[in-house]
């Protein structure tokens, strides 16, 4: 059984996707579903060990889809009405980044190997392209980087990772603000993340000791107390007074416990363990409005911390997000701090 039911997810999907938006628990169907979403549900079906066999059909459902999105140069449609037109133009945004992670991720954890070989076949098709955008590159090095734990023959996702260790921008000289952009805003432990498994994968440990060092300081930066505290939706920029704000999102906690479990497994260093612990508490509600941000009894995950409240939208980035955390928690087999 999963770490968190699968129920919600399951009621936000269909056989041709996942709904990006719900009011309440029911799906806004008229907001269609995107690859980003989509994306994020292969990589949580992908890597149930035990998956019941509603979760496997959803796997093979998130894995059509985004094979759907893709051009023959690589890039890929985002947005997807729910009579499965496309809605807008093939690129390389956040979201194919967001898609070659989860091929890596099914090709690499997938307990189902025709699951895994096309996962394999999709990663090989986005790998021709390359992003401008930091994110979609730190995410593609993250679906690169597991891709070559079961192919290291493959010579396209090296050059992917050689491609990224290139843009991926340096630390700061400020040791107050190491972030290497004026600002911190969305899902930003996936820099350093990738960072992290570029450089394990490539052994280029300075890199890999930047990650680490960059990712302490996110930790920092959004620790109040023992609690996490994370940056809200307008963002943080250096300067900035260091005080709760709102809304606060379940995508950059779930970010941060991926990145967590990542250099935990670089590193053996169990304080990640307790940040990722920490993560986990933030959903049951040690966070700085005191209440839980996920449904214990259907595996959804509310739409945003609010001062002393929650949105209860559940939508599919929040319900995965929250999926997503517990998920890794457990398979570094470390309990939540309660």
């Amino acid at each position: 059984m999963p770490t968190a039911p699968f129920d919600h997810l399951l009621r936000l999907s269909t056989p041709l996707g996942v709904y990006e938006h719900a009011r309440g628990p029911v799906p806004r169907t008229e907001h269609g579903m995107c690859v980003d979403d989509v994306a994020r549900a292969l990589v949580v079906a992908a890597r149930d060990p035990h998956p019941a066999p509603e979760v496997v059909a959803l796997a093979w459902t998130a894995l059509r889809f985004l094979r759907a999105a893709q051009r023959d140069d690589g890039t890929m449609h985002n947005r997807r009405d729910d009579a499965g037109t496309w809605l807008d133009m093939p690129s390389t945004d956040d979201h194919w980044g967001r898609a070659l992670w989860a091929f890596g991720v099914t090709a690499a954890r997938a307990t189902d190997s025709e699951l895994a070989g096309e996962a394999r076949r999709g990663a090989e098709m986005a790998l021709r392209a390359r992003s401008g955008h930091p994110r979609a590159t730190a995410y593609a090095a993250l679906g690169a980087a597991l891709l070559l734990t079961v192919a290291p023959d493959e010579l396209a996702a090296y050059a992917l990772l050689l491609d990224a260790r290139r843009a991926l921008l340096p630390l700061s000289t400020d040791p107050s603000w190491p972030w290497p952009y004026g600002r911190l805003t969305y899902a930003s432990p996936v820099l350093p993340e990738a960072m992290i498994a570029i450089g394990s994968t490539l052994s280029d440990p300075e890199l890999q000791q930047d990650g680490l060092t960059l990712l302490r300081w996110l930790v920092d930066q959004q620790t109040t107390g023992t609690h996490l505290s994370p940056v809200a939706t307008g963002g943080r920029a250096a300067g900035d007074a260091r005080t709760p704000a709102f809304d606060q999102q379940p995508i950059e906690v779930a970010t941060l416990a991926e990145a967590c479990a990542t250099a935990w497994e670089a590193t053996g260093d169990e304080r990640w363990l307790r940040v990722l612990g920490r993560c986990v508490a933030w959903f049951e509600g040690d966070n700085d409005s005191l209440v839980p941000v996920r449904d214990v009894v259907t595996g959804a995950g509310f739409d945003g911390l609010e001062d002393g409240s929650v949105n209860l939208n559940q939508g599919a980035e929040s319900t995965l997000a929250w999926l997503a955390t517990a998920q890794v928690a457990d398979a570094c087999r470390f309990p939540a701090v309660r």
